[in-house]
Protein backbone atom coordinates (compact mmCIF):
# COMPACT_ATOMS: atom_id res chain seq x y z
CA UNK A 1 0.00 0.00 0.00
CA UNK A 2 1.24 3.22 -0.60
CA UNK A 3 2.10 5.99 2.14
CA UNK A 4 -0.68 8.07 3.21
CA UNK A 5 -0.64 11.63 2.34
CA UNK A 6 -0.43 13.78 6.10
CA UNK A 7 -2.87 16.71 5.67
CA UNK A 8 -1.30 20.16 7.30
CA UNK A 9 -3.43 19.44 10.16
CA UNK A 10 -2.27 16.38 10.73
CA UNK A 11 0.78 17.18 10.48
CA UNK A 12 0.53 19.86 13.15
CA UNK A 13 -0.44 16.68 15.68
CA UNK A 14 2.83 15.19 14.56
CA UNK A 15 4.73 17.95 15.57
CA UNK A 16 3.81 18.68 18.62
CA UNK A 17 3.00 15.22 19.57
CA UNK A 18 7.48 14.89 18.73
CA UNK A 19 8.02 18.27 20.74
CA UNK A 20 5.58 17.87 23.98
CA UNK A 21 6.51 13.75 24.17
CA UNK A 22 2.94 12.75 23.39
CA UNK A 23 2.13 9.18 23.15
CA UNK A 24 -0.47 8.90 20.49
CA UNK A 25 -2.97 7.93 22.88
CA UNK A 26 -2.95 11.13 24.36
CA UNK A 27 -2.46 12.82 21.18
CA UNK A 28 -5.92 11.57 20.23
CA UNK A 29 -7.00 12.58 23.71
CA UNK A 30 -6.09 15.81 23.10
CA UNK A 31 -7.79 16.19 19.57
CA UNK A 32 -10.77 14.66 21.35
CA UNK A 33 -10.69 17.40 23.17
CA UNK A 34 -10.47 19.81 21.04
CA UNK A 35 -6.81 21.07 21.65
CA UNK A 36 -5.00 23.28 19.70
CA UNK A 37 -1.71 21.81 18.60
CA UNK A 38 -0.14 24.80 18.36
CA UNK A 39 -1.14 26.19 21.71
CA UNK A 40 -0.07 23.24 23.85
CA UNK A 41 3.61 25.37 24.59
CA UNK A 42 1.14 27.12 26.56
CA UNK A 43 -0.09 24.99 28.61
CA UNK A 44 3.36 22.48 29.22
CA UNK A 45 5.09 22.95 32.06
CA UNK A 46 8.63 24.53 31.63
CA UNK A 47 9.58 23.11 34.90
CA UNK A 48 9.90 26.57 36.48
CA UNK A 49 6.32 26.58 36.84
CA UNK A 50 5.80 24.21 39.79
CA UNK A 51 2.29 24.83 40.04
CA UNK A 52 1.38 23.37 36.63
CA UNK A 53 0.54 20.01 35.54
CA UNK A 54 3.22 18.21 33.24
CA UNK A 55 1.12 18.21 29.51
CA UNK A 56 0.49 14.53 28.98
CA UNK A 57 -1.12 14.30 33.15
CA UNK A 58 -3.12 17.65 32.22
CA UNK A 59 -4.70 15.98 29.44
CA UNK A 60 -5.31 12.74 31.10
CA UNK A 61 -7.03 14.93 34.11
CA UNK A 62 -8.88 16.54 31.50
CA UNK A 63 -10.14 13.75 29.49
CA UNK A 64 -11.04 11.72 32.87
CA UNK A 65 -13.17 14.73 33.72
CA UNK A 66 -14.73 15.28 30.64
CA UNK A 67 -15.54 11.86 29.30
CA UNK A 68 -14.91 9.77 32.62
CA UNK A 69 -11.78 7.66 31.36
CA UNK A 70 -8.07 8.26 31.39
CA UNK A 71 -7.46 6.82 27.78
CA UNK A 72 -9.00 6.19 24.09
CA UNK A 73 -11.23 2.87 23.72
CA UNK A 74 -8.92 2.80 20.72
CA UNK A 75 -5.98 4.76 20.04
CA UNK A 76 -4.71 5.72 16.33
CA UNK A 77 -1.83 6.75 15.37
CA UNK A 78 -1.67 10.23 13.47
CA UNK A 79 -0.60 7.97 10.56
CA UNK A 80 -2.76 5.66 10.63
CA UNK A 81 -5.53 8.19 11.20
CA UNK A 82 -4.08 9.88 7.73
CA UNK A 83 -4.12 6.36 5.80
CA UNK A 84 -7.90 5.82 7.05
CA UNK A 85 -8.83 9.20 5.49
CA UNK A 86 -6.93 7.86 2.17
CA UNK A 87 -8.42 4.77 1.93
CA UNK A 88 -12.00 7.08 2.60
CA UNK A 89 -11.28 9.52 0.08
CA UNK A 90 -10.20 6.37 -2.48
CA UNK A 91 -13.21 4.60 -1.69
CA UNK A 92 -15.81 7.49 -2.08
CA UNK A 93 -14.07 8.44 -5.60
CA UNK A 94 -14.36 4.91 -6.52
CA UNK A 95 -17.94 4.46 -5.93
CA UNK A 96 -19.06 7.92 -7.94
CA UNK A 97 -17.42 6.40 -10.67
CA UNK A 98 -19.12 3.42 -10.35
CA UNK A 99 -22.37 5.76 -9.95
CA UNK A 100 -21.69 7.93 -13.12
CA UNK A 101 -21.29 5.26 -15.01
CA UNK A 102 -24.15 3.20 -14.31
CA UNK A 103 -26.35 6.35 -14.28
CA UNK A 104 -25.17 8.09 -17.28
CA UNK A 105 -25.38 6.31 -21.32
CA UNK A 106 -22.59 5.72 -22.97
CA UNK A 107 -20.84 8.26 -25.13
CA UNK A 108 -21.38 6.35 -28.11
CA UNK A 109 -25.07 6.53 -28.13
CA UNK A 110 -25.27 9.98 -27.42
CA UNK A 111 -22.43 10.89 -30.37
CA UNK A 112 -24.74 8.31 -32.60
CA UNK A 113 -27.91 10.08 -31.24
CA UNK A 114 -26.84 13.50 -31.57
CA UNK A 115 -25.92 12.19 -35.80
CA UNK A 116 -29.28 11.10 -35.75
CA UNK A 117 -31.10 13.86 -35.11
CA UNK A 118 -29.02 16.10 -37.17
Amino acid sequence: MAKARIGQKLQEWIDARQRHRLSHAQVQMARELGMNPRKLGKLDNHRQERWKMPLPLFIEHLCEKRFGRTAPEVALSIEQIAARQQMKKVERRARKVEREAATSPSRESTAADHANKG
